[in-house]
C-alpha cells in the first residue's frame, strides 16, 4: 500500500480507538461511515444492514439499497458455494467474487468493487470505483467490522 493509501486509514484508526459508548444513536451510526470509511477517500458509497431484519441502518448520502439487494447479501454468507461459482448481481453488474468466507464477501466487476463484511449484528457494505484502492476499501471495512464486533456487535 502506498503512503497516500496509508495516511487515508488515520482518520479511522484515531476514531475507532476512541471511546464511543457501546450504544449507538443513528447519528453516531452515519459518523461511523462518514469518519471511518468516506474520509478515506477509497469509498465510493457505503452502507450498515441490520441482520436481524435485514433493513439498512443507514447509508451513504444517495446510495440506495433495496430490499431484495440487501436479502443477497445476507444470502452471500448463508449460501458462500453459490457466490463463488455465480458471482454476486448488484446494481446491474455481476461481481466475481474473490473472498468468500463467514467474515466478508469482496467482489469485483472491472475496476469496482464491492466489499460486504458481516459481524454480530450487521454486515458493512463499501464500494469502490476506478481510481480508488481496493486494499483501503477494503482495510477500512474490516477494522469498521472489528469495532462493532468488539462492541459485540
Amino acid at each position: 500500500m502506498t503512503t497516500s493509501g496509508l495516511s487515508s486509514l488515520r482518520p479511522l484508526t484515531r476514531l475507532l480507538e476512541s471511546s464511543l459508548s457501546d450504544k449507538l444513536e443513528m447519528g453516531e451510526y452515519q459518523d461511523l461511515l462518514t469518519q471511518s470509511l468516506l474520509a478515506t477517500n477509497h469509498v465510493q458509497d457505503c452502507a450498515i444492514i441490520n441482520l436481524k431484519n435485514v433493513s439498512v441502518v443507514t447509508a451513504s448520502k444517495g446510495f440506495k439499497l433495496e430490499p431484495a439487494e440487501t436479502q443477497a447479501f445476507l444470502n452471500a454468507f448463508k449460501q458462500p458455494s453459490n457466490i463463488r461459482d455465480d458471482g454476486l448481481y448488484f446494481k446491474n453488474i455481476n461481481y466475481t467474487c474473490v473472498r468468500v468466507d463467514n467474515n466478508s464477501v469482496y467482489g469485483k466487476h472491472d475496476n469496482k468493487g464491492l466489499v460486504l463484511v458481516k459481524t454480530g449484528s450487521y454486515i458493512i457494505c463499501a464500494t469502490y470505483r476506478e481510481g480508488m484502492y481496493p486494499s483501503v476499501c477494503v482495510e477500512a471495512a474490516e477494522k469498521l467490522g472489528d469495532y462493532f464486533k468488539s462492541k459485540g456487535k
